[in-house]
């Protein structure tokens, strides 16, 4: 007999959602498990158990049959990082076509004025690696600020900054070049708290005024277009994973 998985385990490796998203609807009350509200600790089993959301049946056992599948976008600004938006703004599900984006939900987080690298997976094993701070995936961005931080700024950057009362991982900060009315910055982080890299610089009063997302690890953007997908190779995992084994 298949033993029971947690509720968000079971929803994420099915590619249903991430344990993150299992994790909110369970706290919203809208995952319900054999007819009873679910709850953060209980279990199920594929094709045994009914699961539903917000009423709707949720076809566990047939989404476990999918090959797993994760893509690489190039994120537009003015594109929300979710499946769906009860407010009708664009969402980056709406950048593919539905028989591509089905079962898919994105890996992390580029909020809505941010642009660049973002995958989209049904695979909630490699999204939890991807995800999880034990891990310190890296994540490079290139910064466009208005003005030109001082020297001091800059090392303050590199050493960690409070936010939130917690202080920020030491960060790889270096500035690429500089004009008349601002610059632009390479920032490697190892952490992902939320709009991260456009509260500290507004902190040391240079606000962001175009963030992109160059490389999820060695895994690079490339010349891939705006609001352009391909499909991750092999050789694309081993890239993406390659610092796990450092």
């Amino acid at each position: 007999m298949t033993a029971p998985e947690r509720l968000q385990k079971l929803l994420s490796r099915a590619g249903i959602m991430s344990r993150r998203q299992a994790d909110t609807l369970l706290q919203a009350g809208r995952l319900h498990l054999n007819g009873q509200p679910a709850r953060p600790g209980d279990r199920a089993v594929a094709g045994v158990d009914s699961i539903t959301l917000d009423g709707q049946p949720v076809h566990l056992a047939a989404a476990q049959q999918q090959p797993r599948r994760t893509l690489l976008l190039h994120k537009p600004p003015g594109v929300l990082c979710t499946c769906r938006d009860p407010h009708g703004r664009p969402t980056v599900l709406e950048l593919l076509p539905p028989a591509v984006g089905q079962g898919l939900y994105p890996v992390g987080r580029l909020d809505r004025d941010s642009e660049g690298a973002l995958l989209l997976t049904n695979d909630g094993d490699l999204a939890l690696r991807l995800t999880h701070p034990r891990h310190g995936h890296s994540k490079t961005y290139r910064a466009w600020l208005v003005g030109i931080p001082s020297a001091n700024r800059l090392a303050a950057w590199r050493s960690g900054l409070l936010l939130d009362g917690c202080r920020t991982r030491p960060a790889q900060v270096e500035l690429e070049h500089r004009s008349a009315t601002g610059s632009c910055l390479r920032i490697v982080l190892r952490e992902g708290r939320k709009r991260q890299i456009r509260r500290i610089a507004d902190q040391l009063g240079h606000p962001v005024r175009r963030l992109q997302r160059l490389a999820l690890g060695a895994l690079a953007l490339g010349s891939l277009a705006s609001g352009s997908w391909r499909w991750l190779k092999t050789s694309d995992m081993n890239l993406l994973l390659d610092q796990e084994a450092r």
